[in-house]
């Protein structure tokens, strides 16, 4: 059985679970029982947010988890970039962590995976800043194509 998981959520905060938006209009904690795909309001990018190519494909990744029935469409993006954003970083650990990113995606472990890319957000500011200083860093709309 899986363990269960308590959430404490402050008056007017949404949460996410399984493309239903919640609100809640006093403070409040859920347990959630069973294995769900869930997203704190405080996780949520907004679009004008995703303005590095992580960044970009973590609302690839959020609308995978926010809106099922754009779910597969988000899937196809989520396979074009990937790609790209393997060919445009060096940095290891960025590497090894968006390979685990899409076994994680492709295993359905979305939140995960949201969390993952979140970590490496540190690592995309040095190598986007090494990359700016030399000229040849990864681009900003890498992720999303041109656009």
């Amino acid at each position: 059985m899986k363990n269960t998981l308590r959430l404490s959520l402050k008056p007017n905060e949404k949460i996410y679970i399984n493309g239903a938006v919640i609100r809640v209009d006093r403070k409040v904690s859920i347990e959630l029982l069973n294995d769900v795909q869930f997203l704190l309001e405080g996780h949520v990018l907004q679009p004008e947010d995703a303005s590095t190519p992580l960044r970009q494909l973590y609302f690839i990744v959020q609308v995978m988890l926010m809106n099922p029935q754009g779910a597969d469409e988000a899937r196809g993006m989520f396979r074009q970039s990937l790609p790209m954003l393997l060919a445009s970083f060096e940095d290891e650990e960025i590497l090894a962590t968006l390979k685990q990113v899409d076994r994680m995606v492709v295993e359905g472990h979305v939140y995960e995976a949201l969390k993952a890319i979140r970590s490496l957000y540190p690592l995309e500011r040095i190598a986007l800043d090494a990359g700016n200083a030399n000229g040849d860093g990864p681009r900003a709309s890498v992720a999303m194509g041109a656009h």
